[in-house]
């Protein structure tokens, strides 16, 4: 059960995520434009820092299989890649939303930040549902670190 808490932290960087893309797009319908600006970076911010989180477990600690019922594994592999689609997509959209934002194609931009934050705000919630499903609901079986199968550890 070491590092234990990675997969709870980065699952709160998800929703803390959600939550500013959500006001950042409620404050550009409104019209505001710097608010909106800070809220989508730190939005942004705490995507990566999740995806780091994320990364630097698989990497070293490893990816938890599902310890529930045998009934629910297909079930739950399903929703397991439903999301990792999802996560994909938003982090794909998310990259070309800001890179239009920062090269000031606002039509571009506006275009596709509606699309991406849809996406991101629906990948958020099945993040946590993976989360409780694996780490609170039915306690993740075993782990191996990708570093030691890669290197034959």
């Amino acid at each position: 059960m070491r590092m234990q808490i990675l997969p709870t932290v980065s699952t709160l960087f998800i929703v803390i995520s959600a939550i500013f893309v959500a006001f950042g797009w409620y404050h550009i319908v409104k019209g505001h434009r710097e608010t909106h600006q800070k809220l989508m970076l730190w939005g942004a911010g705490f995507a990566l820092a999740f995806f780091l989180v994320y990364a630097s477990r698989t990497i070293f600690v490893g990816n938890t299989s599902f310890g529930g019922p045998e009934e629910l594994k297909l079930p739950y592999h399903l929703f397991l890649f439903f999301h990792i689609t999802l996560a994909t997509i938003a982090a794909v959209f998310g990259i070309v939303t800001l890179l239009h934002a920062f090269n000031k194609r606002f039509a571009k931009h506006k275009k596709i930040g509606r699309i991406t934050a849809v996406v991101w705000l629906l990948t958020a919630p099945t993040g946590v549902v993976v989360y409780v499903l694996l780490y609170l609901m039915y306690p993740g079986g075993e782990t191996k670190p990708m570093i030691n199968a890669i290197l034959g550890i």
